[in-house]
C-alpha cells in the first residue's frame, strides 16, 4: 500500500484515540452497521481532504465497511494527528497522505497523491482537492460522480467556481445543513477554539477585553464560549444584519481600529483575508494575543506583521513572540492557521458525529444520484439532515411529539382560519 506519514510505530497509539473518539459518535456508528450490509459504495474510490483527527477516522472507517476504496489527505498542513494517520494505515488498510507540518509543497503533492488514484467522488474541507483537480487536472472530472464540501471557506469557492460556469461536477454543500453549522460551526468551533488558545497560552480569560472578528455561526460560538468563560466581548463585523445581531446579544460591536487599542486576545473566523492587517499590530497592547479560528491562514496579515517587527522567537509550543519597532511583544498562535486544530484535537467528538453522518449520507446519495445531477452546488437533502437529527435524539435517549392527522392536515391547507 503507497502512503505517506510521519512514523507507523505511532499506530497503536493513534488506535486507542480512534476508540475513544468512537464512543460519542453513535449516529455515524449506526449508519456504518448499515453500510457494512448493503455496500453502497462497492467498487467506487473516494478521495477525501479533511483534518486528519480520530473523527475523520471514523468516518472513513464508515465509507470503507460500505465498500468503498478511500484514500486520506490533510485539508491543514497542522491538523493532522499523526498518530492516527499511522493507525488508519496499519489497523485500517487505508492509505493516508498527511504529515503534521509538511510545508506547502508537500501538501499539495498529498493531495495530488490522492487524485492520482482517479476517486469517483469527492470529499473536501476548504475545496483545495476540488480547486487543483479544477486547475490542473480539468479532464479528469469527467469520471467523478460529485463530491461534498465541509466548511464555510470551501461552499464560498465552489459557489465561485459554479457562479462562472466552471464547475465541472455537482458537489453537496455539507456545510450549509442545519445539523452541521448549527452544531459543528456554533458549539464546535466555540468549545475547541477556546480549548486551543488556552492550551497554548495557559492565560486567563475571566476579565481580558476578547475580540472576535466575523459573528457567523462560529463567531457566534465563539463569543459565547468567551463570554462563558468572564471575558468582556467584542465583536468586529462588515455584515449589518450580523453586528445588529450582535449587538441585540448583548455584545459590544465596534470596527477593529477601534477594538484594536483595547484587545487582550483577537480571533478571527470571518473566512476573508487580511482581517488583522499591518497598520493594525502598532496599535495593540503590549502583549496581545492572536490566533485564527477560520480555515486558511490568510486572515492575519503575517507578512504584514514580519515588516513591522525586530524579532521574531517561538517563546511556547505555538506560540510566536513579534517585538515590534515600537517595542511591543505581540503573540501569534499556531502561526495564523486554524487555532483550535493546530494548538488543540479539533471539534469534539459528539458534534463531529453529526457533520460527519451529514457526510456519509451524501456520499450515499452521490453515489446514488450523482449521475443525475446538474454541475451546481446543492443543499443537503432535507431527508439527510432530519434523518441525521432523529439519530442523534435517539442516541440521547430523548423522545418527541409526532403530528396528529388532524395537525399535519393543518399545517398543509389553508380553509381554517379565524
Amino acid at each position: 500500500m503507497d502512503y505517506h506519514i510521519k512514523d507507523l510505530s505511532l499506530a497503536d497509539e493513534g488506535l486507542k484515540l480512534i476508540e475513544w473518539a468512537e464512543r460519542d459518535m453513535p449516529v455515524l456508528k449506526s449508519i456504518r452497521e448499515r453500510f457494512q450490509r448493503e455496500k453502497p459504495f462497492k467498487d467506487l474510490k473516494i478521495g477525501a481532504c479533511l483534518h486528519i483527527t480520530a473523527e475523520t477516522a471514523n468516518l472513513a472507517r464508515t465509507l470503507k465497511e460500505g465498500g468503498a476504496e478511500i484514500f486520506l489527505c490533510a485539508s491543514n498542513p497542522l491538523s493532522t494527528q499523526d498518530e492516527v494517520a499511522s493507525a488508519l494505515v496499519k489497523h485500517f488498510d487505508i492509505p493516508v497522505f498527511a504529515i503534521r507540518g509538511e510545508d506547502r509543497n508537500t501538501y499539495y503533492a498529498h493531495i495530488k497523491a490522492v487524485l492520482d488514484r482517479e476517486p469517483h467522488i469527492t470529499i473536501d474541507d476548504g475545496a483545495d482537492l476540488v480547486s487543483t483537480l479544477h486547475k490542473e487536472r480539468p479532464s479528469q472530472a469527467e469520471q467523478i460522480l460529485g463530491g461534498t464540501e465541509e466548511t464555510t471557506t470551501g461552499v464560498l469557492r465552489l459557489r465561485a467556481l459554479a457562479k462562472e460556469g466552471l464547475l465541472k461536477y455537482p458537489i453537496i454543500a455539507v456545510n450549509d445543513a442545519l445539523t452541521k453549522h448549527l452544531f459543528d460551526n456554533r458549539y464546535g468551533t466555540g468549545q475547541s477554539t477556546i480549548d486551543g488558545i488556552l492550551r497554548a497560552t495557559n492565560r486567563l480569560l475571566a476579565g481580558s477585553v476578547f475580540v472576535v472578528s466575523g459573528f457567523g455561526w462560529c463567531g457566534k460560538g465563539l463569543a459565547m464560549r468567551a463570554r462563558g468563560m468572564g471575558a468582556r466581548v467584542i465583536i468586529t463585523e462588515v455584515d449589518p444584519l450580523k453586528a445588529l445581531e450582535a449587538v441585540m446579544e448583548g455584545y459590544l460591536v465596534m470596527p477593529m481600529n477601534k477594538a484594536i487599542p483595547i484587545g487582550d486576545f483577537f480571533v478571527t473566523v470571518t473566512g476573508c483575508k487580511d482581517v488583522i492587517r499591518k497598520e493594525h499590530f502598532l496599535h495593540m497592547k503590549d502583549g496581545a494575543i492572536v490566533a485564527n479560528a477560520g480555515h486558511f491562514d490568510v486572515e492575519i496579515d503575517l507578512k504584514g506583521l514580519i515588516e513591522v517587527s525586530t524579532k521574531v522567537r517561538t517563546i511556547r509550543r505555538e506560540v510566536e513572540e513579534y517585538t515590534l519597532l515600537n517595542g511591543k511583544r505581540i503573540y501569534v498562535l499556531s502561526k495564523g492557521r486554524l487555532v483550535n486544530l493546530a494548538s488543540a484535537e479539533g471539534h469534539p467528538s459528539a458534534v463531529m458525529d453529526m457533520s460527519f453522518a451529514n457526510q456519509a449520507l451524501c456520499v450515499e446519495y452521490l453515489a446514488k444520484k450523482g449521475s443525475s445531477l446538474k454541475k451546481e452546488v446543492y443543499p443537503v437533502p432535507q431527508e439527510i439532515d432530519k434523518e441525521i437529527a432523529r439519530l442523534k435524539l435517539y442516541s440521547l435517549g430523548i423522545e418527541i411529539d409526532t403530528l396528529t392527522p388532524e395537525q399535519a392536515k393543518y399545517l398543509t391547507s389553508w380553509e381554517e382560519g379565524t
